[in-house]
This record gives structure tokens, C-alpha cells and sequence, in this order.
């Protein structure tokens, strides 16, 4: 689906609501996973009290504006991304290809909870979360996709006439070049269609003869 396109309206039924949480986590958990899907315009505050069931003085009372809540859903995010990325990282050095896989579907199954949408409208509606979005991807790929690297290298799958930083560079410009509405929409990708492409580049250009035998 294209950038340009409108995500349709909210059908904010009451389902697969988090039991057994407290109420700030429940709230950022539904806040996250209707501005994914629709936008930030897609859905109001008004929308989610209904859904939440509470007043909207109560869910103000946790968060002040609209933009506070969609900021604490983003660290949420990213927290369990890192937190997902930390596990398959410590097990890298047992399975290498096996964990390249998990690390890959990771990546794959936290972007496709996103709608393009959602990045266009904070892009454009507020920037400073934007710059958040890519400032906290940026690390996650340098530390991440870092380890993975320097433990390719261990088995044979990386090569090593090129330096890790300079491969992780070449990464970062490609995700940040490509990786931006307005370019997604150029080209007409999502975010799991342009990161793979990229990825699929990317290993091209790393990986040993020998490793790719094994991938």
C-alpha cells in the first residue's frame, strides 16, 4: 500500500484487552496498537477512553496530551524490540544462522504492526518524535546488527576485508535514505517490503561465498 493512501477509520471494538496489567500499561498498550494501524489522525483521544472505558479526565490524568501518549508508545516499542534483539543476540555465538533467521523475523513482525500512515503523520505533525523514531533505530541497528556482524566473522559467514563500522555505515545510509515516507511512497514499499530489500542488499555484500551456501 502506498504512503499516499488513508489508512480506514478505527473500528475500535473492545478485544484482546491486556488482563492482570495496570491501568498506564493497558492504555499504552491499546494507544499503540490503534495509532500503528490508523495514525495519529486515525484516532482521538476521545476514541480511546471509549475504547479504554474511562473518562477522558482519567486518561489525561496519565497523560496530558495526545502527544505524551504517543511518545510512551514508541519507548514501549522500542523497549521490547531491544529487549526481544537482546535475547536472539546472546545466543548468536551457538547458532549463527538460526539466529540471523530469528533476528530477521523480529524486525519483520514488530514492522508490520506499523502502518505507513503512522510515520507520515508524525513525520509531518510532530517531528521531534520523527527524529525519536530515527535516532532509537540508528542504535538499535549499530549495536545489534553490529554483534551479529563480529560473530559471522567467527564462523566464516562475514567477510573481513571490510571493516564492521564501514558495513554498518553503509547500512545506516541505506535505511535512513530509503526508510522515510516520503521515499517509501516514491517507491511504493511498507516498512517490512523496504527493510527487506534493503537487508537482502545488504547480506549480498557481506556475506562470504562460503557463507552463502549456508544462508
Amino acid at each position: 500500500m502506498a504512503l499516499t493512501k488513508s489508512a480506514p477509520r478505527p473500528n475500535l471494538k473492545r478485544e484482546d484487552s491486556p488482563a492482570g496489567i495496570g491501568s498506564r500499561e493497558r492504555i499504552i498498550s491499546e494507544a499503540r496498537r490503534h495509532f500503528f494501524t490508523h495514525g495519529l489522525r486515525g484516532v482521538t483521544m476521545d476514541d480511546l477512553s471509549g475504547e479504554l472505558g474511562m473518562s477522558k479526565k482519567t486518561l489525561y490524568a496519565y497523560f496530558p496530551s495526545k502527544t505524551a501518549l504517543v511518545e510512551a508508545a514508541l519507548l514501549d516499542k522500542f523497549e521490547k524490540i531491544e529487549a526481544e534483539l537482546e535475547l536472539i543476540t546472546s545466543e548468536s555465538s551457538s547458532d549463527f544462522v538460526a539466529a540471523l533467521n530469528h533476528l530477521l523475523s523480529c524486525f519483520q513482525r514488530h514492522m508490520d504492526e506499523i502502518h505507513p500512515s503512522f510515520l507520515r503523520d508524525i513525520q509531518r505533525e510532530a517531528p521531534g518524535m520523527f527524529e525519536l523514531v530515527e535516532v532509537r533505530r540508528r542504535a538499535i541497528l549499530q549495536r545489534y546488527f553490529g554483534r551479529f556482524l563480529l560473530e559471522g566473522r567467527k564462523v566464516g559467514i562475514i567477510r573481513e576485508d571490510i571493516g564492521v563500522e564501514m558495513m554498518i555505515e553503509i547500512l545506516l545510509a541505506a535505511v535512513q535514505a530509503i526508510m522515510n515516507p516520503p521515499k517509501m511512497s516514491e517507491l511504493d514499499l511498507t516498512l517490512k517490503s523496504g527493510f527487506l530489500a534493503i537487508i537482502k542488499v545488504f547480506l549480498e555484500g557481506v556475506v562470504t561465498q562460503e557463507g552463502r551456501a549456508k544462508l
